[in-house]
């Protein structure tokens, strides 16, 4: 009889902690709900509204350098939408971020749950964004004779796992340092700004001169731009941009955990 006591002790933790598993996922799938709702409730064309921004984008700059500046690029409509889609993904994650914690503290004033669970909601919500922005890019792609290859079934989920873990560990630390330090939320729109201007979004790699290019890791997102537009318009990804890209995703995922857990517990003093 003693021992079954620590295998019957095991079994009621194990048995609450699933029981606690499927409530964080039951409260994960009503706030991306929630959030997912919020973005199209009200707007009778919502959905072209969600991709129109990228678009609008996209005109600007063929308009400025096809028109304007007269840089001759080949198929460059397909280049900028085959950037602007991925980034928005990446911008509207990040730049988002530190108000995640800010915006909710009523909600994690009242509740008792893993507060990341909010951060996780937001960035799963711009993932499935993303994912529905896809047929615009397939268009273009049929525009300039282009078509998807088999490299799709396995580059689009690796790359998408790849980025879900860069985000998600940068929204993590900017949203549990904003708690603390207001002026990360202004902070992280000039650096945003940066970033998108120093990654090859409205440029491709190959525009970068040659003495410039082993910096190109030296920006996480940059790798991960540059697969994007490799898997969407030639059918492939780099594997060392690759592997940069994984060693960002899973250095910002334990960053971003460490500081989540560090400071957590003094979330209800800032509020």
């Amino acid at each position: 009889m003693t021992a079954l006591k620590p295998i019957q002790k095991r079994g009621v933790k194990f048995a609450f902690n699933q029981h606690q598993l499927e409530n964080y996922r039951d409260l994960l799938l009503v706030l991306f709900q929630k959030e997912f709702k919020v973005r199209y409730k009200g707007k009778f064309l919502g959905y072209l509204w969600s991709i129109a921004s990228p678009l609008a984008f996209a005109m600007v700059y063929y308009i400025a350098f096809s028109g304007i500046m007269r840089v001759a690029v080949e198929g460059y409509p397909l280049i900028l939408v085959s950037g602007l889609f991925p980034w928005q993904w990446f911008q509207n994650s990040v730049g988002s971020a530190p108000n995640l914690f800010v915006g909710n503290a009523s909600l994690i004033k009242k509740l008792n749950f893993p507060r990341n669970i909010l951060s996780l909601s937001t960035i799963l919500n711009h993932m499935v964004h993303f994912l529905l922005s896809l047929p615009v890019i397939l268009i273009f792609m049929v525009i300039y004779g282009k078509s998807p290859t088999l490299a799709w079934l396995y580059g689009l989920p690796v790359m998408m796992v790849v980025q879900l873990f860069t985000v998600y560990g940068l929204a993590l630390v900017l949203a549990t340092l904003n708690l603390f330090l207001r002026d990360i939320e202004r902070l992280t729109q000039i650096v945003m700004t940066f970033v998108f201007y120093f990654t090859p979004i409205i440029f491709t790699a190959d525009m970068i001169p040659e003495r410039f290019r082993p910096l190109i890791p030296l920006n996480p997102a940059a790798p991960l731009m540059i697969n994007w537009r490799n898997l969407f318009l030639y059918g492939y990804i780099d594997g060392h941009y690759l592997l940069i890209s994984a060693g960002y995703a899973m250095l910002f995922f334990i960053i971003g955990t460490l500081v989540y857990r560090k400071l957590s517990w003094k979330f209800a003093e800032v509020l």
